[in-house]
């Protein structure tokens, strides 16, 4: 291939989702800078299936812009924000049609310095050191072939990424080369795979990547949070700041006082903020001094992530692998004892390949599969009968008949044991959600259906319909909640509203006032309220 267009950008981004969720665990469990939080393969994974998904559907001319708009959008934890910024880079230095190696160069060479700008306190040894030395020699080459231009590319980060722990302590120490950084090659990898058909390069039987050093035990510790280096506070906060572009500098000396790992990235109106701090009222009352609006706030805690991940790669007998649908749904499975989260939800149904690597992944002799979702549960059972160790499907069909059966989950029992209780669990909780209908419709269960009504389904069925949120939600309540449960569970995700959870609690404690409720933000897309009753 002699030129590089829109559509070999597009099946680069999906060449790179795919090599990143292959390579995620292995990239997790290098990570140890800033902080050993032992996440920097699963946050470049989701930054890419946010870029893949607005690709869905756009036509060559609007390629562009939606890799610039998806990795700015989805960005996930310092790997992410900087990753969107070198995705920016390369999504614009290509432009809208068919270039040549040497405008490729100069993508590259973009990427690097927005990564660059994007970071407060630059350090050296990390992903902006291998993406700056592969770049500059793809300007060397730039009066080659395309390949040949990549090429240069891939073999000086590739010795850049041999070469980090040299340049950062923290590195050395854990004998690990940077875990970003490792994320920066796989990215060159997908460019050679689309402009020369090279095979993507896999995973070892250990999770490590080709031609990189294995991770040793001790290494694995320091990657999993046994080390002790590490700058920055205890919180990672992130989330979009709503701000005039001139007032952005002064939030950012703001953040520079109280925290460290700050990288801000976006413009027109809109930034992407990242920073690892102890104090979380400080990093969000810094937009609002800044006369900007933090929206999707979103609070890490650093040490408690470490102790799960810790935690997960203890074997166990049966792991349980989850469809999500939300980060905070995410959190809540996790908590519960789910070794690997599936990013999911309606409209976002993770595909086979997505739950094998998942299943593959998990540290235990037998595997549970969640699907959380009825349009998940025939692909989740396709992927146990490719799995190379035994697997079985608990058909849920709702995240809380999958929050019921892990109730009954028993990480030292066998699969077999474990399928049989949690299939019974599931089957004892009354569920529904409320969403918002997207069109009019005649003749549903609950009658007329105008677009904008909100509707609620039981148990997937849509039984209640209303123009008011609350009164959809509490007609929904009334006809889940029985006098004889006792805990009542409450979701909150897009659209809900505080004085409309408020609602919620005054008409159960009238209503059903023996049931205990349990209220969880889950941020699930499209689902204002999950409720579930047992």
């Amino acid at each position: 291939m002699e030129t590089f267009g829109p559509e070999q950008l597009r099946a680069t981004m999906v060449a790179y989702r795919d090599l990143l969720r292959a390579h995620q665990d292995r990239l997790n469990r290098l990570n140890v800078y800033p902080v050993p939080d032992g996440d920097t393969g699963t946050n470049m994974a989701l930054t890419l299936e946010s870029v893949v998904a607005g690709l869905d559907g756009t036509d060559t001319a609007g390629v562009q812009k939606a890799v610039v708009h998806g990795s700015l959008m989805g960005a996930r934890g310092n790997s992410g924000v900087i990753l969107s910024q070198i995705l920016k880079g390369l999504a614009e230095g290509l432009g809208g049609g068919d270039v040549g190696p040497d405008r490729v160069a100069d993508a590259l060479l973009g990427a690097s310095r927005l990564a660059d700008a994007a970071v407060m306190r630059p350090v050296e040894g990390t992903i902006l050191t291998v993406a700056r030395d592969g770049a500059k020699a793809a300007d060397g080459a730039r009066n080659g072939s395309l390949v040949d231009m990549l090429d240069a590319a891939s073999a000086a980060a590739a010795t850049s990424l041999e070469h980090t722990p040299e340049l950062l302590a923290v590195l050395a120490e854990a004998g690990v080369v940077d875990a970003g950084g490792a994320g920066f090659v796989l990215l060159i990898d997908a460019l050679l795979h689309v402009a020369d058909d090279r095979p993507l390069p896999e995973a070892g039987d250990d999770g490590s990547l080709a031609g990189l050093p294995a991770v040793t035990p001790e290494a694995d510790d320091a990657g999993t949070g046994h080390h002790a280096a590490g700058d920055g506070g205890r919180y990672e906060v992130m989330y979009f700041l709503e701000a005039p572009d001139d007032a952005v500098e002064g939030f950012k000396r703001s953040w520079d006082a109280i925290g460290d790992s700050i990288v801000v990235v976006g413009g027109d109106g809109l930034w992407n903020c990242h920073i690892h701090s102890d104090d979380i009222g400080g990093c969000i009352e810094a937009a609002l001094d800044a006369g900007g609006r933090p929206r999707k706030i979103r609070v890490t805690d650093l040490h408690q992530q470490v102790a799960d991940e810790r935690r997960n790669r203890s074997k166990v007998t049966t792991a349980v692998v989850a469809v999500g649908a939300g980060e905070g749904i995410d959190d809540i499975l996790r908590s519960l004892g789910v070794r690997e989260v599936v990013a999911g939800g309606q409209s976002m149904n993770p595909s086979t390949a997505q739950i094998l690597d998942a299943i593959e992944a998990a540290a235990a002799e037998g595997v549970i599969v969640l699907p959380n979702n009825k349009n998940v549960v025939p692909v989740a059972e396709q992927a146990v009968l490719l799995a190379s160790r035994p697997a079985q499907v608990v058909p849920t069909r709702s995240v809380a008949e999958g929050l019921a059966s892990l109730l009954d989950y028993d990480p030292d029992a066998g699969v077999d044991a474990n399928h049989a209780a949690m299939v019974e669990a599931a089957k004892r909780v009354a569920w529904g959600e409320v969403t918002r209908a997207v069109r009019d419709a005649a003749g549903t269960p609950a009658g007329a259906v105008h677009e904008g009504d909100w509707l609620g389904l039981d148990h997937g069925v849509i039984a209640v319909v209303d123009a008011d949120l609350a009164g959809a939600a509490c007609g929904l309540l009334d006809r889940l909640v029985a006098d004889r449960h006792e805990v009542v569970t409450v979701i909150e995700g897009d659209g809900s509203a505080p004085e409309v959870t408020t609602r919620l609690h005054e008409w159960l404690a009238k209503h059903r006032p023996d049931a205990a409720v349990d209220v969880h933000h889950g941020g699930q897309p499209l689902a204002a309220y999950l409720f579930s009753a047992e």
